[in-house]
């Protein structure tokens, strides 16, 4: 680690930029199961944010390991390394006055806690995608589930890794029980009831 780099403070604050987009810039979280709606709600939030006129973007997992984290594996240091860099450009997001919208399984706790604490309160907002692995599997749209059980997948979470479920997540949505649209309309309602958005 180089120790010959000096912070170079902005010319343009957090809050001016905040103050332009006329919204609160923050991370929502979703965390939750292999197919259990993560992506799809982030990227059908991020529309009703985007046609609002809210500065949004969203960060996949999967897109992710294309690019940023191509070099990453899945067993639990790489998964590990894998939500701090993410964690890190959500950050920058924030930095820059938008609502970033991460949508990764990040199945450790200790990962997610360490994200929320990069950042200032009120700016991260867990949001558990809820859905059994039951019904993840029924779903099973990328066929991954189906791998695991043959073993052709190591290290997947919620068949041979753990998931350790949000203890206290300031979200909860029940992709079991209401479609993307509900969902998308229940955290709507409480990120407006917050005067986030």
């Amino acid at each position: 680690m180089s120790t010959n780099i000096v912070w170079h403070e902005a010319s343009i604050s957090k809050d001016e930029r905040r103050k332009q987009n006329k919204h609160q810039s923050f991370i929502l979280w979703f965390t939750g199961l292999s197919a259990s709606g993560k992506s799809s709600v982030a990227n059908a939030f991020a529309r009703t944010l985007f046609e609002r006129g809210n500065q949004a973007f969203v960060l996949d997992g999967d897109n992710v390991r294309h690019g940023l984290n191509k070099d990453l594996g899945f067993n639990e240091d790489d998964r590990k390394e894998n939500i701090r860099r993410i964690g890190e450009v959500s950050k920058l997001f924030v930095e820059s006055g938008q609502i970033v919208l991460t949508a990764f399984i990040s199945p450790y706790r200790a990962d997610r806690n360490l994200v929320r604490e990069l950042v200032e309160e009120n700016e991260f907002l867990e949001v558990y995608i809820k859905c059994s692995v039951e019904a993840c599997e029924k779903r099973d749209p990328k066929g991954l589930y189906k791998k695991a059980r043959n073993e052709e997948i190591k290290n997947f979470t919620g068949i041979s890794a753990p998931y350790e479920e949000p203890e206290n997540p300031e979200i909860v949505l029940d992709t079991e029980h209401y479609t993307i649209d509900e969902c998308v309309e229940q955290l709507t309602n409480i990120l407006t009831e917050k005067g986030l958005i």
